[in-house]
């Protein structure tokens, strides 16, 4: 038999706010966004005049295992169920994690237990059994992938009722990354500020968030895919003078996702536009913008060449086998990346 399909994010909050309550939730992985989020939903399940009699909050590390079972065995005293939140699981043993799965065998009909393992994947396999077979929810947190990052960021714009065009959703890629908190945070700002229905653009994110329009990896790569030298050293320069916005470890990043992505483009087969988007995982081929002129000024040996001189900046960046500033560095990585000699073709 097929292994049950892993709950969505999306499908588990739907279920807690109609109070479809399973008696265990073992919530864990590397991306603390949706577990927090998650975990606020619990924490509004209980009114705010109840919590003290029908709601405990418990931290892993300060707790012993027979104590948190002993609150989950109590009987709720003002309402229908009872809410036990476990916080910081991931900071005990597996071998005392699993000392759950006692309870998890056998779990009280009027108590919801949620294991919160922030930031980790849960290691107590005896318990994650005994959930799965008695009612429980496993639900794994995944880090997003970055060619994933854009779909999730113009799939939350949406469910708040705005519009985003495409260059301010690569302005929202680049300057957040795959950080949700801060990303659901910037948002979230839109939103109120520019109301129901509103389009996003360049403009608006750099007059509410701060982040320039003209001077941001996303304009860094195009001036790179198009060897414009000029703006890409202007840039790099702005860069400087604003280190806090633009730090070189969110640039470094973004350039060795972009000429990986590349060197991936010069070995496929079929370079029709279709075939080169579902090959880096594009939802469309408008994403190929900056590819199309890189492919051109850049051939596969260059390409090569130049991730490994960006491997050299990062560890250069990062103090191992230089002292220079970390933006004299970035001049010297960008003026290398146009200068490649590139004379090798494949």
């Amino acid at each position: 038999m097929a292994a049950a399909p892993a709950i969505t994010y999306d499908a588990l909050a739907a279920q807690i706010d109609k109070r479809q309550l399973a008696p265990i939730y073992l919530l864990h992985g590397e991306e603390g966004y949706y577990i927090d989020a998650l975990v606020k939903k619990f924490g509004e399940i209980i009114p705010e005049e109840d919590k003290e009699f029908d709601e405990a909050v418990m931290y892993a590390p300060e707790r012993s295992v027979p104590e948190i079972i002993e609150a989950c065995r109590r009987y709720p005293l003002m309402n229908e169920r009872q809410i036990v939140i476990v916080k910081e699981a991931q900071a005990i043993r597996a071998d005392q994690l699993n000392k759950l799965s006692v309870y998890a065998s056998s779990p009280s009909p009027t108590t919801t237990l949620v294991v919160c393992c922030r930031g980790a994947v849960c290691k107590a396999k005896n318990l994650i059994d005994e959930t799965k077979k008695h009612g429980g929810v496993l639900f794994e947190s995944k880090k997003i992938d970055d060619r994933q990052i854009g779909t999730v960021i113009s799939g939350f714009i949406r469910s708040k009722g705005l519009n985003v065009e495409p260059k301010a959703l690569a302005m929202l890629r680049d300057y957040v990354g795959s950080d949700l908190s801060r990303l659901y945070n910037e948002i979230d700002k839109l939103t109120i500020i520019l109301g129901p229905g509103a389009m996003v653009t360049p403009e608006s994110i750099e007059r509410n968030i701060g982040f320039s329009k003209d001077f941001n990896n996303f304009e860094l790569i195009k001036a790179l895919a198009n060897h414009d030298s000029l703006r890409a050293f202007q840039i790099i320069d702005y860069f400087r003078s604003n280190p806090k916005n633009n730090p070189t470890v969110l640039t470094v990043g973004i350039l060795f996702n972009y000429f990986s992505n590349l060197l991936l483009l010069h070995f496929c087969r079929d370079k029709s536009e279709r075939a080169m988007a579902a090959e880096l995982g594009f939802k469309s081929t408008y994403a190929l913008m900056d590819y199309r002129p890189g492919l051109r000024y850049y051939n596969a040996y260059r390409t090569i060449e130049i991730i490994s001189a960006i491997r050299d900046f990062d560890r250069k960046a990062k103090g191992v086998g230089s002292r220079q500033n970390e933006y004299d560095l970035l001049h010297d990585l960008i003026f290398h990346i146009l200068t490649a000699p590139g004379d090798v073709s494949f």
